[in-house]
Order: C-alpha cells, then structure tokens, then sequence
C-alpha cells in the first residue's frame, strides 16, 4: 500500500501527518492519532476498539471490522480500520463526518479539506492554468540575400543586404556575422537591410545571423552562409545629389556615380542619428542600375516628416566582385 502524495488541511490550515496517508480499496486512510488531534477529539485505543469522542459525537471502530458505531447508531464501512507496522489506519472520509467535519477533495492538486463544524469552508484552489507557449520562430523570412545563400565573391568587402519576404519591426532587427553584432552599423528599414563593411573580411566562410520580430510581433530568427574572397577593395562611391545638411523636401533625387553596372541600393526616411539607421514605415527603400559609365539617379519619394532629419544611405555593389561602397547622410528638412 504505497503513500500517497496527498495533503491534508483542516480549517484551510495544512497539516502534516506523520506516517503519510495510504490507500487501501480506492479510500483514503489517515493515521489514528494524527486526524482525531486534528479535529479537535480524544481518543482511546485498546485491544483492537477504537474510541473516540470530540464535537459532541462518540465513535467506535474495530481493527479489522467493517462494523463502526456513531453515538451509539451502528454504521457500516467499506474498508475496516487496520494496522501498518505500529501505526493504526482509520478511514478518512468516514471519521472526519462522523465528528461533524466535511470534506473536500481536491483531485487535481491532491488537496484534502477538512473543515470542522463552525468553521468557513475554505475554497478549493484553482485548478492549475496552462502555460501559454511562446510563439513560434519563423524562418525563411530573408530573400534576394548578397551575398547569395552558398556562394562566393571575390571581394574582402562585399555587401552584406537582403530583403524581407513580409514586413518587420526595423528596430528589432540584430544581425551578428560569425557572432559579430553590427546592428548599430547597419540600415535596416521595414522591407530589408544593408551592410557594407567597414574593413576587409578575412577570406573564409561566414555565417549570418539576422533574428528580430516582424509588424506583427511574431519572432523570426535566420541563418545563412556565403564565402568571402581576397580581391582588394576597388568600388568607390560619389554622391552628386542631395547635398548634406541641404533642406529636402520629401521628394528629391538621388544622383552620383559609381562602378559600371553596379547595383544601388537607397534607403530613406526620417531618422535621428546617421550611425545604424532604422526606419519605420512611410520610408523608402529601392534600387536602381548604374549605366555603363557608373552613373545613376533615382527619384525618392517618403512620407513628410514635418522639420525631423531625414536619413539617407545609398549602398553601391560591383556586379562582378560584390563589392560594397557606401555613403549615409543627414538631410534636413523644409
């Protein structure tokens, strides 16, 4: 008859019974002595007669017999009281109502309340509530990725830059190459992110990290790889239009120069600082072509931002080696 993982309160009050309960036939069995002083009664046990007296009422009980009388009305048990080494067992539910006691059980928190007559029933206590588990991590949320997923460039700087399949939090957005963060480095915006290293990578396989949370709130967490080369650095980048610091509207032209056939990255919106800008929604984010000489242009257009800063990074990549030039300005506003 093992012990049960059962506890006892009487009164709201949790009692220690020492031995444990048992169970003997689907009942529950308490020791003699520790649930009579419990409730508040007296008892007396010799040769195998159980009597007990407390709240008005008389009990007796045989060891070994379903037989039981409650002041002086013969009762009948299911299981009979027995002994377990030197301790003697009497049934819980039984004795507790016969000295005017109810009682509760608790199944879920293996609970048993007793409560004696006169006094509050406690409340049972609530049924345990389920975790709500964490949303799970999306991936494949990166597309069109530079460098391209598996892949190599000649270049020791290559930029680093991909687009989102759906919307995300821009200022959530870490991004850790081999366990680097140079989140404060990077533009990020609601539809992609763009790196453009500021010293030569060693020429060896990277891995990148990019975790953060989309509109929406549900976490995504991404992980890519691609091999840099050991090219020295040749791509350059001149910005023609807008000037720095120069009052913008939000329309203007992004013109300059850079190497032939690169692709330009520009993103644009209001922003506070130039290091590691982050864009929210009503910014632009595009790309255009530069022509065979390495001329580009390409109109924005952005929300208004009233007199805030515009933030402007304009990301050049060389068709053939990948390699990133990069300028960030501040614009102000008119």
């Amino acid at each position: 008859m093992p012990a049960l993982a059962v506890s006892v309160t009487v009164n709201g009050q949790a009692v220690t019974l020492n031995p444990p309960p048992i169970e003997r036939a689907g009942r529950v069995f308490v020791p003699l002595r520790g649930v009579f002083e419990q409730l508040g009664a007296s008892v007396v046990y010799q040769g195998g007669v159980i009597n007990a007296t407390g709240h008005g009422n008389t009990i007796g009980l045989h060891i070994g017999s379903t037989q039981a009388t409650v002041n002086g009305t013969p009762q009948a048990l299911d299981v009979a009281p027995f002994i377990v080494g030197a301790s003697t067992y009497v049934p819980l539910r039984f004795v507790s109502q016969a000295l005017g006691a109810s009682v509760n059980f608790d199944g879920t928190n293996q609970i048993v309340a007793l409560t004696t007559a006169g006094a509050a029933h406690p409340p049972l206590a609530p049924p345990p509530v389920a975790p709500v588990p964490p949303p799970a991590v999306l991936t494949h949320v990166l597309r069109d990725e530079h460098p391209a997923r598996d892949t190599s460039v000649g270049s020791t700087r290559p930029t680093i830059a991909a687009d989102y399949v759906q919307p995300v939090d821009a200022n959530s957005v870490r991004l850790e190459p081999d366990g680097l963060d140079i989140t404060t480095d990077t533009t990020r915006s609601t539809t992609g992110f763009v790196y453009a290293p500021p010293s030569p990578l060693q020429s060896m396989r990277h891995t990148l990290v990019v975790h953060g949370r989309l509109e929406n709130g549900q976490p995504f967490a991404e992980r890519y790889s691609f091999v840099s080369g050991s090219e020295a650095p040749k791509n350059s980048l001149t910005l023609v239009s807008p000037r720095e610091n120069v009052p913008s509207g939000p329309e203007f032209t992004v013109a300059g120069h850079t190497a032939p056939g690169a692709r330009v990255h520009i993103v644009a919106g209001a922003s506070t600082s130039i290091g590691g800008f982050a864009f929210g929604t009503g910014s632009y984010a595009g790309d255009t072509v530069a022509d065979a000489q390495g001329n580009f242009s390409q109109n924005v257009s952005i929300e208004a931002v009233g007199s805030a800063i515009i933030g402007l990074t304009v990301t050049s990549t060389d068709p053939v080696t990948g390699e990133s030039a990069e300028r960030k300005l501040q614009l102000q506003t008119r």
